[in-house]
């Protein structure tokens, strides 16, 4: 994937149509139009990394983000980094119910993946990070997190020749502060990016890469199920907000933030659906277990209140309907090799 300014999404050729790779009038059937230049463009993948206002990361900073994010010396007991919640063989998740903080400390919400992250701001599952800079150091000082001043840890870095070298080389103040740390950080994390999957190569024309089950859930995603309708796109999110009928009475989302719309209440961030069969448990909270479990609670509309998204709703959708869904939602999972930590 080539980095360069500009728009991000660069339309792919469209040569193979829908009604011969899923079979006549099926898209149709569910809601979906058949015509493949509409349905192709609106999943076409991006042909560039996310460029933040305008001014491309130099591959400098990505590498100091890289050394940084693998680094423990960026929490309080030098026993975990950023990679330790999002762990790369884990889809830059943890795998877990909940986070774990570095006093052993369960947190009240899921890690969420880092893929994509560079294209959905704003960020977190409540939004309250407008961009990824301003996300780094909310979890490096937490104290149920890596407990750790910003103080404490631009002295450790100056005290590091190695460190002292990197941010010499690779901003013009040549200084270790909490801005360099934020865009290096930042700018690895813009790496991280969802490898091709089965439905990508689907999509680019191979009509033999997913199966028909597989076929037929993605038209029921797209039609009578409703999920294109938050989990849109390329990466699959809308990166909004909705009360899709799950959480606790005392955790609101982005409802803290704004306290006065209804609609905001108990309304958490739409996550991408890149990798998401092996990215288990589900929700904001880790609640719902298995994917399986996500599309019955979406079949029967989860808790009604006033907040509850108007597109939630009873699907009324048979087994073989969710055996589809399943089978689709499986061939968004990429098999490429995931990054490794850089040497430092």
């Amino acid at each position: 994937m080539t980095r360069k300014a500009g728009s991000a999404f660069g339309k792919a050729a469209l040569t193979v149509s829908v009604a011969a790779a899923v079979g006549s009038g099926l898209f149709a059937t569910h809601g979906m139009t058949d015509d493949a230049t509409a349905w192709r463009s609106a999943f076409a993948r991006p042909s560039a990394l996310a460029v933040p206002d305008g001014i491309p990361d130099t591959e400098a900073q990505v590498e100091l983000g890289r050394t940084l994010f693998f680094d423990p010396v960026l929490s309080r007991s030098r026993s975990i980094s950023c990679a330790t919640c999002h762990e790369p063989s884990r889809h830059w998740g943890d795998g877990r119910m909940r986070g774990i903080g570095e006093p052993g400390i369960e947190l009240k919400l899921r890690t969420p993946t880092l893929l994509n992250v560079g294209w959905i701001a704003p960020l977190g599952w409540d939004g309250k990070f407008p961009d990824l800079e301003s996300v780094a150091f909310t979890p490096i000082t937490g104290p149920n997190l890596m407990n750790l001043s910003e103080e404490e840890l631009i002295a450790r870095l100056r005290a590091d020749p190695d460190y002292v070298a990197a941010f010499a080389a690779t901003f013009e103040d040549r200084e270790i502060t909490r801005g360099g740390i934020e865009r290096a950080l930042a700018a690895f994390q813009r790496t991280i990016v969802s490898g091709s999957a089965p439905f990508d190569r689907w999509r680019d024309g191979d009509a033999s890469a997913i199966g028909a089950s597989a076929k037929a859930g993605f038209a029921l995603f797209n039609g009578k199920a409703g999920c294109h309708e938050c989990h849109g796109g390329w990466a699959f999110t809308d990166g909004s907000f909705h009360d899709i009928g799950v959480g606790r009475d005392d955790d609101i989302g982005r409802g803290r933030l704004f306290p006065t719309s209804k609609s905001l209440q108990y309304a958490f961030k739409t996550p991408t659906l890149r990798d998401v069969a092996q990215r288990g448990p589900y929700m904001h909270d880790g609640s719902v277990a298995t994917l399986r479990d996500v599309i019955d609670l979406y079949d029967r509309g989860g808790i009604e209140r006033p907040s509850r998204s108007p597109k939630i709703r009873p699907l009324h959708l048979s087994e073989t309907e969710k055996a589809d869904l399943l089978a689709f939602l499986d061939t968004l999972t990429a098999a490429e090799p995931k990054q490794k930590a850089a040497s430092k």
